[in-house]
């Protein structure tokens, strides 16, 4: 099965692609990670983002896609694999479906977390508050605020993008996170 998990920072992306990976046997694949491990690789697109990364750049859709179409023949996505908050854009997520059209790939479900924004800040605020470590430096009101803006604006839209190809499911992500668990495995008919 091939998934993408959307929803606004703090949603609870990674934690319920992490359930979702062990009760599916697929893997759950970070962009973040992929670049990093590309890097240490010294794949060819590894090289090519090791160099825009050290000047402080922003690495291209292409190069990302790139990294994410290596990723996936890999052996452990043999089973499918889910993108965790990629892509970010439509642009990518356009130049995603180009990449598994030239591999013979579809997508099973792209699955986005509703929730409501003013209660999210106050949750990741008393995540922040409680956290064994410290609040990280971006668990502020100004930086969350600012985040979900960037969500809204950049990320909000692929979602559109994805209803308009009949793959958009919804899933309330206000429910407590068993809950959450529960209603996704039930709308890819996976219980």
């Amino acid at each position: 099965m091939r998934l993408i998990f959307l929803g606004p920072p703090g949603a609870g992306k990674g934690t319920q692609a992490q359930r979702i990976e062990s009760f599916l046997n697929i893997k759950q694949l970070s962009t973040g990670d992929m670049l990093r491990a590309a890097v240490a690789a010294k794949t060819p697109v590894g090289l090519v983002a090791q160099d825009i990364m050290a000047r402080g750049d922003l690495v291209p859709d292409e190069v990302v896609v790139g990294i994410i179409a290596d990723r996936i023949d890999e052996a452990d996505c043999a089973n499918g694999f889910i993108l965790d908050g990629f892509p970010r854009n439509v642009a990518q997520a356009e130049a995603l479906n180009v990449m598994l059209d030239e591999k013979g790939l579809t997508l099973d479900g792209v699955i986005e977390l509703k929730v409501n924004s003013e209660i999210l800040i106050g949750r990741i605020l008393k995540r922040a508050e409680e956290s064994a470590g410290g609040p990280r430096e971006d668990d502020t009101q100004e930086a969350l605020t600012h985040r979900l803006r960037v969500y809204e604006e950049q990320t909000a839209p692929v979602s559109a993008y994805y209803a308009g190809k009949g793959v958009l499911k919804e899933v309330d992500g206000m429910q407590e996170i068993d809950q959450v668990t529960e209603a996704i495995k039930a709308t890819l008919g996976v219980n």
